[in-house]
């Protein structure tokens, strides 16, 4: 019986995954516009979600920080686009990369695209350097053409216009899939079908490589991994208990030199695969998640009434984003 138990169990999705698509239902809570077609319009709109997620989505109830990144460089001429650089910073500086590994829907499908059964490509030293490519996507077609076309008075968000399969899967697909929209097929060009082609690569790359978007293309989780010294919430190591036994890099899916540095997204997977239970998951100096092998039952008693309460708050404020993105 503890055996069936325990499968069981082991089947169930993991705390990681029920925030994941908490936070993807939170994102996108306008179910009305996957049945009307229709985007949301809502006052919401003007926040930035920390997530990549699609401000075109029907569902989407905020905006996609780097998107509205690019929209105030292409609008700003020689203005600083203080609003959404303080929210990206903030960001940042509260939760860095956790926010790819738990917060952000793009990681959602990518994980579980890799899950599909199939040969998988193993990190290396041509990954690692790979994964530098997503700096060269924030630079050029973040911030170097939006400005070079604000210049000219023109707004040209490149990434969301020429690369993001976000903008495509979940907006463009996701309207056209509603019959209502079907007057969109005849608007439809050239740079739908490069976009359209762009996204069915990146998934079918995610099917092989772990996570190959967040890791080799993604800008938004580039900017959050230049906080990766400072941010407040994530996986920590103490230092006195590590002996530099390297299993947590080397069981890594991403690709990390170090627990916690800027390819890092705080999954915490390592944190149970330390032999000295050296790393934990930390919010300053509380933790919030240590090795299993440290937890007293009093403590796990303790840790369990303190995820009921916090699950019950994330409900009911789930509930409320619900009722009023669909009255």
């Amino acid at each position: 019986m503890a055996d069936v138990i325990n499968k069981i169990k082991a089947r169930l999705p993991s705390r990681r995954r029920l925030i994941q698509l908490y936070a993807a239902l939170l994102y996108n809570a306008h179910v009305k516009g996957y049945i009307s077609g229709e985007i949301f319009t809502g006052g919401s709109k003007i926040i930035c979600v920390p997530g990549f997620n699609c401000y075109s989505c029907p569902g989407a109830v905020g905006a996609c920080p780097l998107g509205a990144l690019q929209n105030a460089l292409a609008a700003s001429n020689t203005r600083a686009p203080s609003y959404v650089l303080g929210i990206l910073m903030l960001y940042g500086l509260i939760f860095g990369r956790t926010i790819c590994g738990y917060l952000c829907p793009m990681g959602l499908l990518q994980e579980l695209l890799h899950k599909i059964p199939t040969p998988k490509i193993k990190k290396s030293r041509v990954t690692r350097v790979l994964s530098g490519l997503k700096y060269v996507f924030l630079v050029v077609l973040v911030v170097a053409l939006p400005l070079w076309y604000a210049r000219q008075y023109l707004p040209v968000p490149a990434f969301c216009k020429y690369v993001c399969p976000a903008g495509t899967f979940e907006g463009a697909v996701g309207l056209l899939s509603n019959p209502a929209n079907s007057y969109m097929f005849s608007m439809l060009g050239l740079l739908f079908t490069r976009k359209f082609v762009i996204l069915a690569l990146i998934c079918a790359l995610c099917v092989f490589c772990y996570r190959a978007f967040c890791r080799f293309v993604c800008p938004l989780g580039a900017i959050y991994g230049l906080f990766a010294r400072v941010n407040f919430i994530g996986v920590k190591v103490e230092q006195s208990k590590c002996v530099d036994c390297g299993k947590c890099v080397r069981d890594c899916g991403m690709d990390v030199r170090h627990v916690g540095d800027h390819e890092c997204i705080h999954c915490g997977e390592c944190i149970d695969l330390c032999p000295t239970k050296a790393i934990s998951f930390k919010a300053g100096k509380i933790s919030l998640r240590e090795h299993e092998g440290t937890l007293t039952p009093e403590k796990k008693a303790k840790n369990k009434r303190i995820s009921r309460v916090l699950w019950s708050a994330a409900l009911i404020i789930l509930a409320i984003v619900l009722y009023l993105a669909n009255k």
